[in-house]
């Protein structure tokens, strides 16, 4: 049964909460109309669509703002406690801040619960119905996914970028560009048009483009060498009209599905999760295995080539570079190049395809720990903002305002650095993952020290005091002359 103290805290908490929380969720919100309202403005969709949409889309931002608000609400709080002289009035009737802080601690300890299970169940699968909203719209409208001015890889295969996009429900196109994705043993393919226009056609599983004055740049480079493939030309076709036809069955055809595409990590649990980390593990040794026997079979092809050259000369002495004559000598040094230089592509090219897998890995381990972590972000939040509240004694939005946006910027920026490293494969990301609350949580059991012993950490006078001998020395003497 509560008491009557620990209602009227848990009161004042939830004043500024609810505030904070509805505020910090349309920021956020705002921002995501910022990314994504361009596509849809005036493309046919109605209001209630777009705010549907951008709902389903600004749900996953909870868990975020939620950690946030617990930091801002605590800091202001216990900031008006120590304002109106409350916690003062507290401790001399025996009460101490351990004892204030409790109820809200239990409080931030729900919260975070609630946060794991709201990220857990609740926002895979709004994260599912966006997607699959994304995907009625690139059916019913094809124009909506394209981005003016920007590179898009949506359609499968291939580059494209509009320079324009207008008219009636944005069919009318200007400075198009398209460009088939290759290997580089493959044909390469590149359209370029200055205008264009969306034409529905009579299969849905086809996106069709009416391109006018433009050309056709490809090659044949498809099962030739190297050197066939240098000299080998391109061949630029002019046209006045071109009609292309793009495949997107793939992506349409798991949009009538009824929300049943279940392609992306970020549509599981966590539980579910640990399958999908596990086959990508497992795919990723498989391929990693194949990668070293190609890069050592080609290295031990370079040892077994100079092991050979070393045989033929072996009944004479060691052979010396400077002995060899001009041409013999500079094609040995060519042959050694062009071997050294093919291994070092290779090596290249492999890493190029190592990287995606890696990124992958990364990305689906560090959404599923975030799950977890961002719960405990909460109350590590909550013993910061709840410390900082007591002793700085301010309430309102001005300085625990300030000192709570620093604090989240710190943790923001720990967070995506240590993000981008994992995702680069140069940090395991399960550790990845916990840095951040590793390294507040030992500030937040610090503060709460301080907190704890009526530390005057921000009093300006106790800083001057300690510099006080510094400053002594480069500060002249205001006595007069005839007093010396």
């Amino acid at each position: 049964m509560f008491k009557i103290l620990d209602r009227y805290i848990i009161k004042t908490f939830f004043g500024p909460f609810f505030f904070i929380f509805s505020v910090l969720f349309f920021i956020f919100i705002v921002n995501i109309i910022w990314v994504q309202l361009g596509q849809f403005m005036g493309k046919g969709l109605t209001t209630f669509q777009i705010v549907k949409l951008l709902f389903y889309l600004g749900v996953s931002v909870i868990s975020m703002v939620l950690p946030l608000t617990i930091l801002l609400a605590s800091i202001m709080s216990f900031g008006e406690f120590g304002e109106r002289y409350e916690l003062a009035a507290m401790k001399a009737a025996g009460i101490s801040l351990t004892r204030v802080m409790t109820p809200l601690l239990g409080v931030a300890a729900v919260l975070a619960i609630m946060l794991y299970f709201f990220s857990n169940n609740i926002i895979p699968d709004f994260q599912r119905k966006a997607k699959n909203m994304l995907f009625n719209i690139a059916q019913t409208k094809p124009a909506l996914n394209f981005t003016p001015g920007q590179f898009i890889d949506q359609l499968p295969g291939y580059m494209v970028k509009f320079d324009k996009i207008y008219g009636e429900d944005g069919k009318d196109i200007e400075g198009v560009f398209v460009h088939k994705k290759a290997s580089t043993f493959e044909n390469q393919q590149t359209i370029v048009a200055k205008k264009g226009k969306f034409v529905t056609p009579a299969n849905k599983n086809f996106l069709k483009l009416e391109l006018y004055d433009g050309y056709v740049t490809e090659d044949n480079f498809a099962g030739k060498g190297e050197n066939v493939r240098l000299k080998q030309p391109d061949q630029v076709i002019k046209f006045d009209t071109l009609v292309s036809h793009f495949d997107v069955s793939e992506l349409i055809n798991k949009a009538i599905e009824e929300e049943q595409i279940t392609d992306d990590y970020r549509f599981q649990t966590y539980r579910e999760l640990n399958k999908t980390i596990e086959k990508s593990k497992k795919d990723n040794e498989s391929y990693f295995n194949t990668v070293n026997n190609d890069v050592l079979n080609q290295v031990n092809s370079v040892i077994t080539y100079m092991d050979k050259s070393k045989s033929k000369v072996a009944a004479k002495q060691q052979l010396k570079l400077d002995t060899v004559k001009g041409n013999k000598k500079l094609d040995m040094i060519s042959n050694a190049y062009d071997r050294l230089n093919n291994l070092k592509a290779t090596l290249e090219t492999k890493n190029n395809e190592i990287n995606p897998s890696v990124k992958y890995f990364g990305k689906v381990v560090m959404y599923q720990q975030r799950i977890v972590t961002y719960s405990f972000t909460c109350i590590i939040f909550f013993l910061i903002g709840a410390s900082l509240g007591s002793i700085i004694r301010k309430g309102g939005m001005g300085l625990p305002v300030i000192i709570a946006i620093v604090i989240f910027i710190i943790f923001y920026i720990i967070n995506v650095g240590m993000e981008n490293i994992a995702w680069a494969g140069k940090m395991n990301p399960y550790l990845a993952s916990w840095i951040p609350n590793m390294v507040l949580f030992p500030f937040g059991v610090w503060m709460t020290y301080k907190a704890l012993t009526d530390s005057q950490l921000f009093d300006a006078e106790k800083y001057k005091s300690l510099l006080k001998p510094i400053t002594k020395r480069f500060s002249k003497s205001k006595e007069h002359k005839r007093y010396q």
